[in-house]
């Protein structure tokens, strides 16, 4: 992890220390149950999927651009392509456990939350872009760079050079962000804007870096960080919409005290 990103990390332990109020419960609760999936999230998706659709043409030409041996030969350029491809995987789902684990250490609900439902984030949207990846057998832009529609239903069964949409790294970066910003609304409601300023733009780079590493395209980025954005925002609103969740009752330990506090409730619009 380079040297930014650990003061991050550092800066976002402090809030979260500080922001950790006396004993709360579990975690605080919406007042209606909701589904994982509504169908009012069709809409969501489609907008998504329309974005992604308008990026397609220019593929070719944004791919190409980032080939220029003189993008490429920059080191600058090439550390942080590193550095932000390390951040979105493995670095995203690391940092989402050691977030659980000093909760539980530290014995801090909203702490353990944050962490274990960005987890879950990262991990439920890896499993639909997996899927995605072997049955849209999308040819990754290093095969060839000068075809970018290359598509095959199930082709990407064959091997991971024909699993480049969506893009994984960019799933897991902004699902962790997605996630975490709208989990700490819930602790800050008025710092929503610059906790989701700093980790989405950290989830754009990530995606940035692997158009850059030529590992894919630039629609696969923008698919990937819908399906993250997505996951991240339906998985925080649906545990918090069931508190006496399973996963949660057994793994988000309240803190013992003489003295209750009653959770504070919030309503989240999507």
């Amino acid at each position: 992890m380079s040297g930014k990103s650990l003061r991050a990390a550092v800066l976002l332990w402090s809030l979260l220390g500080t922001a950790s109020v006396g004993n709360a419960q579990v975690q605080d609760t919406i007042y209606e149950k909701t589904p994982l999936f509504e169908a009012k999230d069709a809409l969501l998706i489609g907008v998504f999927a329309i974005g992604t659709a308008a990026v397609a043409p220019i593929d070719l030409e944004i791919a190409s651009r980032l080939q220029y041996p003189g993008t490429q030969e920059n080191r600058f350029l090439k550390y942080s392509a590193t550095g932000f491809r390390i951040l979105g995987d493995p670095g995203s789902l690391i940092t989402s456990i050691g977030i659980y684990v000093i909760g539980r250490i530290d014995n801090q609900p909203r702490v353990q939350a944050l962490g274990l439902h960005s987890a879950e984030s990262i991990l439920l949207g890896g499993a639909i872009g997996g899927a995605i990846k072997v049955l849209a057998g999308r040819q990754r832009p290093y095969v060839d760079i000068k075809n970018p529609h290359s598509f095959q239903l199930g082709r990407g069964f064959s091997g991971d050079e024909y699993r480049s949409f969506p893009s994984g790294h960019t799933i897991a970066a902004f699902a962790f962000a997605s996630s975490l910003t709208r989990e700490t609304q819930f602790w800050w409601p008025h710092a929503g804007f610059w906790i989701g300023t700093v980790f989405y733009g950290g989830a754009g780079m990530v995606g940035l870096s692997r158009m850059y590493n030529n590992m894919h395209w630039a629609s696969d980025v923008v698919a990937g960080a819908a399906i993250g954005t997505i996951v991240g925002l339906k998985v925080v609103k649906y545990t918090h919409s069931h508190p006496d969740g399973r996963i949660d009752n057994n793994l988000i330990k309240p803190k013992k005290s003489s003295i209750q506090f009653n959770p504070v409730l919030y309503s989240i619009k999507f």
